[in-house]
């Protein structure tokens, strides 16, 4: 196997897709990806199918953002972000370039999102895990998203609400690898 990236679709996963990067409603304000596709390591995407089950027994669905985020979107997004703090060194990469981070929320029966005090990628104090600037029915709803992931084997980051990844170090995925499935043309 080339490499550990296995699709995740809404059919396969009981998920709702709004890939973030593959449209202009994101922080560098243009599709950054070219393919929206949603690809996590297999490691992750079997914690997430027991996520999902999760969410399913809490009236819930998964609505992800954010998946495998190839070196070169890491390179844009850090290019682009308003305050580097909250995105990954390309020179470091990030647990979305090893395939074993998802950015998400939950949504309710109608696939409406629950308030989570702020949007997806708010660089701002406000989108901290813990933070007292929320309503009270955010700081209970990002708990619940939290019970969940981590439930799942999710660890969170303390300054995304939305951030999920496994503990542990994988390897950095080479998105030349993935071919078409990749979320990016690669130009050679």
């Amino acid at each position: 196997m080339p490499h550990p990236l296995v699709p995740v679709h809404p059919e396969t996963h009981g998920v709702v897709l709004d890939l973030a990067y593959a449209t202009a409603n994101n922080i560098a304000g243009r599709p950054i990806y070219d393919r929206a596709h949603c690809l996590l390591h297999r490691d992750a995407e079997a914690c997430l199918r027991q996520a999902v089950l999760a969410a399913a027994e809490a009236g819930y669905r998964l609505k992800i953002f954010d998946a495998f985020r190839p070196h070169e979107a890491q390179v844009l997004l850090w290019q682009t972000a308003p305050d580097q703090a909250y995105v990954a060194d390309p020179a470091i990469g990030s647990n979305h370039t090893r395939g074993t981070a998802v950015d998400l929320t939950l949504v309710d029966a109608q696939g409406e999102e629950l308030d989570m005090g702020t949007g997806f990628d708010d660089m701002t104090t406000a989108s901290h895990h813990f933070s007292p600037e929320v309503s009270v029915q955010a700081q209970a709803n990002r708990q619940l998203l939290l019970r969940i992931m981590e439930d799942a084997g999710f660890a969170h980051l303390a300054h995304e609400w939305w951030h999920y990844a496994l503990p542990g170090h994988y390897g950095l995925i080479d998105s030349a690898v993935l071919g078409d499935l990749g979320p990016m043309s690669i130009q050679g």
